[in-house]
């Protein structure tokens, strides 16, 4: 009787093991927030703007939700993630003040999303901002005031 349950067991684990793997495989496996990938003939802009939606989907909510974002983004860089200030003090889709950088990507982001660590990257840009104006409440206390995006 009892070795007849421990084939049950040993021929059910072999059985049903395969669909539960190591939940650190599972982990490796997942990109962090809105790793998205650019459509055939997709714009620059047009990724960028989807990327920031997904970011306020899923980090958010923030005042204004999605279209403030945009607005925002739009009037601080054209929704160009390469864009830099004339002085080079600002940098990425919302325009991060480069000497602050470093401190709000450790701050607003996790290790386990492993987003590129660069101002430049417009997945990680908009991650941050929405983390930053969630955190704060609004817009102008995380350093973007409104004015023509309400």
């Amino acid at each position: 009787m009892r070795s007849r349950r421990l084939v049950v067991v040993v021929v059910a684990s072999v059985l049903f093991l395969p669909l539960f793997p190591p939940t650190t495989a599972l982990a490796r496996d997942l990109p962090g927030p809105c790793h998205l990938h650019a459509e055939d003939g997709e714009t620059v802009q047009a990724f960028a703007a989807r990327t920031i939606r997904c970011a306020v989907r899923r980090l958010g909510p923030v005042p204004g939700d999605a279209a403030r974002a945009l607005c925002i983004a739009r009037r601080e860089s054209g929704l160009n993630p390469s864009a830099t200030s004339s002085t080079g003090k600002y940098r990425g889709l919302f325009q991060h003040a480069r000497k602050y950088w470093d401190w709000r990507y450790e701050t607003f982001t996790k290790p386990a999303w492993e987003l590129p660590e660069r101002v430049l990257h417009g997945r990680t840009n908009a991650v941050v901002t929405v983390r930053m104006v969630r955190g704060s409440g609004n817009w102008k206390d995380a350093g973007w005031p409104v004015k023509d995006c309400r």
